[in-house]
């Protein structure tokens, strides 16, 4: 195998990764030991090693080496998540609705989030109907998976719509019994549609960071309108997902 090249030697390591040889949360072979068992050189096994690290498929971790990324990821439920039964007739937020369909144990905790006034943007006015500038609630949270970050999500509000609720308290967990969409129904404001929209891109530094990404993931980008039944917008969201964290899953009846 010595005319082996790089991009050769990744599609062995790929394919034995997607079989499990190399099993999730296992640490690969050393550099010089994958050299000699392939019969290249080290600066090929590097090359071959960044290419899966690029392609989301492992990772560098100080002290251990390159680790086989865990896979399969927490599912997140489309309209099952918000179904009335969990948020209003129980305690169920969606973020605790995704973790108990993935048996994952979850604390109100496990949601950080702060709350502040801050000027509309662009975006935000637009929905709204409001001059950009306006002041609009921003409630921003940082989600996790026991230590693990899996996403961020942020919700504008207007002050008119929840001054004085729990949606402006910076407590740490969900807004109350049934989180935000219960206060919003108190205020006479029941949730009644969702429109979600997707889609995926590379993180920013900061995203990086704050969610703890390995190198090479791409992130799932989530607008977020939520409406009355009479069409009063109630909630616009924006939340940044780690992809390889969720598995997105839906469940509907096919329109005719």
């Amino acid at each position: 195998m010595g005319t082996t090249g790089y991009r050769e030697l990744a599609a062995i390591l790929r394919d034995a990764i997607q079989a499990e040889r190399y099993a999730p949360g296992e640490t690969l072979p050393k550099q010089d030991e994958l050299a000699g068992q392939y019969g290249v050189n080290v600066k090929t096994v590097r090359n071959a090693v960044a290419l899966l690290e690029a392609e989301g498929l492992v990772t560098p971790i100080r002290r251990r080496g390159t680790v086989v990324r865990r896979r399969p990821p927490m599912r997140r439920l489309g309209i099952d998540r918000y179904s009335k039964q969990k948020w209003k007739f129980g305690d169920v937020v969606a973020f605790a609705a995704d973790r108990e369909a993935s048996g994952r144990a979850w604390q109100p905790t496990d949601q950080t989030q702060t709350v502040r006034q801050v000027p509309a943007d662009q975006e935000i006015a637009d929905a709204y109907g409001i001059e950009p500038g306006a002041p609009v609630y921003e409630r921003a949270r940082l989600v996790k998976d026991g230590d693990q970050p899996t996403h961020t999500l942020a919700s504008y509000y207007l002050p008119e719509h929840v001054e004085g609720t729990p949606l402006v308290d910076p407590t740490p967990g969900p807004a109350g019994r049934g989180g935000g969409f219960a206060v919003l129904t108190m205020q006479g404001l029941e949730p009644d549609e969702i429109t979600e929209s997707f889609h995926a891109r590379m993180p920013t530094p900061e995203e990086i960071d704050r969610l703890d990404l390995p190198a090479g993931e791409p992130v799932m980008i989530l607008d977020r309108r939520t409406y009355t039944a009479d069409g009063t917008l109630v909630e616009v969201a924006r939340g940044v997902h780690s992809a390889s964290r969720f598995a997105w899953t839906y469940t509907f009846a096919i329109p005719d």
